[in-house]
């Protein structure tokens, strides 16, 4: 057991981080491949849009335990404080499938696919046949929680990450399986997208059993299970605010010039771009598992903000000459012609990695002193900003590839600077410090 005073070298939070960067990055893998067993089915693309729909609206209703993880880091600690926790993830388990039930009945369902986000027919089907299977999909991401948390906490981030590359490698290994026998279309790509979720759920288990086992018994009364929803709920509506202003930032680039390049434009870039910037948001795992020693400590910022830079460099790799032509032009079928457009917008994005890192650094600050609204008031900034800096940029007229990178970066800005001015007048009821990852492995 590594020594919890002592302060974590470079290369231990390198250790910890690099495997969390690489599950959060990796995890955008299996959908191309869920997406090559819908479109095989009779609607061909119109499957894989439904199927996109299906996952969005899941994902959605999903917020509901946005800060869950978060809040396991902070309270799952002893035996009766993961027991709270436990409960409390089973709820919102059970809220979200019930939100999803809702929805599966066909007026609902209609009324969600069809009018709120106004799916013609063709892809509203497939996208209502493949959602009632999200129910299970839910079910096995909240059951994984738990067992990732105790994970983390005790500094095991190669374990924890590796049930969610043996998920990818599953759904790589599945996904032509199923083509070559038929089973294609929405349900089963649905289907070919849950069980190797249900793999990464057990092995999640099965590493976590020793962790679990060695929980301490509480020497002080532990936190109720009130308590940690109050703290997860910020956290759970931020998340559906942070989801829902992606969905506005493609409806504004939709109304700028020439919508049917620049969409396009900007979602080649913005896919490189997001996994980089998934994997710098782990940096909130990294500030939770070794909290600031004393007043003034800067060493995870400075570890913060290199991960972030490192990663920003990530998708400028895709520009290389040779490299570029094969991924837009060849995989990606995007016109030669608008190669220039995609240059420009990876180039706007390279500091999006660095300001998700920087973000995540002061909400892990405010998860450890128990401040979630601080967490939600950042994520209320941000939206905020995205609307009067979209509004400003279409009044401009700025190229839509030009637009999502701008807004971003002014978006991510403002949630920081919101943190750091709320964060620096201490709160009187903040909560206890929140020790140190007990191990690490190599």
């Amino acid at each position: 057991m590594n020594d919890p005073v002592a302060p974590p070298s470079n290369t231990r939070l390198l250790l910890y981080f690099v495997p969390l960067a690489l599950q959060a990055a990796s995890q955008s893998l299996s959908y191309p491949l869920i997406a090559m067993v819908a479109s095989h089915g009779p609607g061909g693309a119109l499957n894989l849009a439904g199927v996109a729909q299906a996952n969005l609206v899941m994902f959605m209703v999903a917020t509901l335990g946005a800060g869950l993880v978060t809040a396991g880091m902070v309270f799952a600690r002893t035996r009766a404080g993961y027991r709270h926790f436990v409960a409390v993830n089973n709820l919102l388990s059970l809220l979200t499938a019930l939100v999803s039930a809702a929805i599966c009945i066909p007026v609902a369902g209609h009324l969600v696919f069809g009018t709120l986000l106004g799916l013609p027919s063709s892809i509203e089907t497939p996208a209502t046949q493949a959602f009632p299977l999200t129910l299970l999909l839910n079910v096995l991401f909240y059951a994984r929680n738990p067992y990732q948390v105790l994970l983390y906490i005790n500094g095991a981030s190669m374990r924890a990450s590796t049930p969610t590359f043996a998920r990818i490698a599953l759904t790589l290994a599945m996904a032509p399986v199923f083509c070559s026998v038929g089973l294609v279309g929405p349900r089963w790509a649905m289907v070919c997208q849950s069980l190797p979720v249900g793999l990464e759920t057990l092995l999640s288990w099965w590493y976590c059993r020793p962790f679990r086992a060695a929980l301490p018994e509480d020497r002080e009364p532990p936190p109720s299970s009130r308590r940690i929803l109050y703290f997860t709920l910020p956290l759970s509506l931020g998340g559906f605010l942070m989801t829902l202003s992606g969905m506005i930032l493609g409806g504004v680039i939709a109304r700028a010039a020439e919508p049917e390049r620049m969409l396009p434009v900007y979602y080649l870039a913005i896919g490189l771009a997001n996994p980089a910037a998934y994997a710098a948001s782990r940096v909130q795992n990294v500030v939770i598992a070794y909290p600031p020693r004393a007043r003034g400590d800067t060493q995870v910022l400075r570890f913060s903000a290199l991960a972030g830079a490192i990663l920003s460099l990530v998708p400028l790799l895709f520009l290389l000459p040779g490299l570029a032509d094969w991924y837009y032009v060849g995989v990606q079928r995007l016109p030669a012609a608008d190669l220039p457009l995609v240059y420009t917008t990876a180039l706007l994005l390279v500091g999006f990695p660095v300001t998700v890192a920087l973000r995540c650094h002061r909400e892990g600050l405010a998860a450890l002193a128990h401040r979630t609204p601080t967490i939600l008031a950042g994520d209320i900034a941000y939206v905020a900003a995205l609307a009067v800096a979209a509004s400003v940029c279409l009044t401009l007229q700025v190229p839509g590839n030009v637009i999502g990178p701008a807004v971003i970066g002014t978006s991510n800005l403002a949630s920081i600077g919101i943190l750091v001015l709320l964060l620096r007048e201490p709160k009187a009821d903040g909560g206890p410090p929140v020790a140190p990852v007990v191990g690490q492995e190599g």
